[in-house]
């Protein structure tokens, strides 16, 4: 073969293959809290680049981990930071061959990345939850364990004995998650990020195969947070109809000031021409200038009005089916008419 060596030549043992495997690391100092990709061979065989594949985790889709030579090895780690609660396919590819090798083959992998796998488990938590939620479901805690072991990422699989208590500490500075079920079926998520709460639910229904499901929450500092949006929206629908009706006012001035305007014109009345022109240009001035206000005062109404919306679908997120599509509904028509106490109470209970 020319005097090539069988390295050279890429071949390789047989019997090689590639492992993987994913674990949880909390960071330190140096590196932040991240997902541990570990790749490695079975032998002596060397890893020369591995290509990981991913949507919507690394920069165009895809990560490249490729080693000096001095740095070959068997094995290699490779840090992952998905940005939100979804489960991924890893595609991988890495080259593998013999130290000196200028030929490489190509082993492909597929590991799942599961959903909740950004947070860690713990004994004790910095901080107790004051938002939870509270619903009650048909199936056996056994079930509920399945779902955990298969949606976050434990070193060991989670004990399936009632009644369960699984607590873990987000990775990404959110807080504690904390989900606890009866025997009878009662399951109550604490946390105070409400949006972690509905990706919870809706994973849980979904595994569980729960069509409908209602639930009752509480989530304090969020609703006092919304609570201080609902005052501003009400101040700024004031200012905005104030804005309003004082536009309309000069708008009648300016007109009434040009016919004035022209009159003297036509009459050759060069002073009183010049003073109604001069009147007609600071109410242009104002009018500029209330526009303005009025147009800030409509970006920060539009930006509270979003905020109670994504409020509202928070809310129905909380929930599964029917009752879903009915708090949505009923949490809007309780805001068209600004009954703030019934639009509380349809997100904490659900509506009637």
């Amino acid at each position: 073969m020319g005097g090539m060596d069988t390295g050279q030549m890429g071949i390789i043992p047989a019997n090689t293959q590639l492992q993987t495997s994913l674990t949880v690391d909390p960071g330190d100092e140096k590196h932040p809290p991240h997902v541990e990709l570990f790749v490695a061979t079975t032998n002596e065989t060397i890893l020369r680049t591995a290509l990981i594949f991913a949507e919507g985790i690394f920069d165009g889709e895809s990560h490249v981990v490729h080693p000096t030579v001095n740095n070959l090895s068997s094995e290699l780690k490779v840090p992952i930071s998905p940005p939100k609660d979804v489960a991924v396919d890893l595609h991988i590819k890495a080259f593998v061959g013999m130290k000196g090798s200028t030929q490489f083959h190509v082993f492909e992998i597929t590991r799942q990345l599961p959903r909740f796998s950004m947070y860690i488990p713990c004994t004790k938590l910095p901080q107790e939850p004051q938002g939870s939620v509270t619903f009650t479901v048909q199936d056996r805690v056994q079930r509920v364990v399945l779902w955990i072991n298969q949606n976050f990422l434990l070193t060991d699989e989670w004990p399936a004995a009632a009644p369960l208590h699984f607590q873990v500490v987000s990775l990404r500075g959110t807080g504690a998650l904390v989900i606890h079920m009866e025997s009878n079926g009662q399951v109550t998520i604490k946390t105070d990020d409400m949006d972690l709460a509905g990706e919870v639910i809706q994973s849980l229904a979904l595994f569980l195969g729960i069509e409908d499901l209602q639930v009752t929450s509480d989530f304090p500092g969020y609703m006092e947070e919304l609570k201080n949006v609902l005052i501003k929206v009400d101040e700024f629908s004031s200012v905005r109809q104030k804005l309003t009706a004082e536009m309309a006012d000069h708008s009648n001035l300016i007109r009434s000031m040009v016919v004035r305007a022209e009159d003297a014109r036509i009459l050759a009345d060069w002073k009183n021409m010049r003073k109604y022109y001069m009147e007609l240009f600071d109410l242009n001035r104002d009018l500029v200038n209330g526009y303005k206000i009025r147009c800030n005062n409509h970006t920060e109404l539009l930006s509270c009005l979003k905020l109670v919306n994504q409020a509202i679908q928070r809310a129905g997120r909380l929930r599964v089916g029917r009752p879903k599509t009915v708090v949505v509904n009923a949490c809007r028509e309780a805001f068209k008419t600004h009954n703030i106490d019934a639009l509380f109470k349809i997100m904490k209970v659900g509506a009637m």
